[in-house]
């Protein structure tokens, strides 16, 4: 059997199969950034959580993100996956502010590595850190968590240094005074 198209529904149906199938990541305002959201644990057995970056011109981005909460979970990090999805992340939060150091040894994708303080503001980004590189890459000031998101992510969706993190296990905290 043969289908007739009309030159503007072929348009539309190229237009469709051209289209991203996801997005990057969700777009949304504070409001339905539901950090409280349950999810269940991730195929690498790590609990789950929402966490949603606004970068400096209002936009939510919005990660479904794995806890990497103890000392064995943080050593392994992401090593030896070969994917990270867009709307995917990692935490490595810490019990108190603290100077970071991570490096790509095992680690197969390039990653962005977000550094953040206490009050959950990002401090410093190292973009599109180089798989397998055991070269440290450091926070540039204490901080009390990173978030590892997929490598050059943060400069597509404009997230910067002095962007503000939002989720529900690491509640940030007013900066310490001076």
């Amino acid at each position: 059997m043969k289908y007739k198209f009309s030159l503007p529904l072929l348009a539309i149906f190229t237009i469709a199969a051209c289209a991203p199938s996801g997005t990057i990541s969700a777009e949304t305002n504070s409001a339905s950034c539901d950090t409280q959201k349950k999810l269940e644990q991730s195929e690498a057995g790590l609990s789950q959580e929402i966490i949603c970056i606004k970068n400096s011109k209002g936009k939510m981005h919005i990660f479904t993100t794995e806890m990497a909460k103890t000392s064995a979970e943080q050593a392994k990090g992401l090593m030896f996956r070969t994917e990270l999805p867009a709307d995917r992340a990692m935490l490595f939060p810490f019990n108190k502010p603290r100077m970071a150091s991570f490096w790509m040894k095992n680690t197969v994708i390039p990653l962005d590595i977000i550094f953040v303080k206490s009050d959950g503001i990002i401090q410093n980004i190292a973009e599109n850190t180089v798989p397998y590189d055991e070269t440290p890459v450091l926070a540039s000031a204490p901080v009390t968590a990173v978030l590892e998101i997929q490598g050059g992510l943060s400069a597509k969706l404009g997230i910067k240094a002095g962007d503000k993190i939002h989720a529900s296990s690491f509640t940030p905290t007013a900066a310490p005074a001076k």
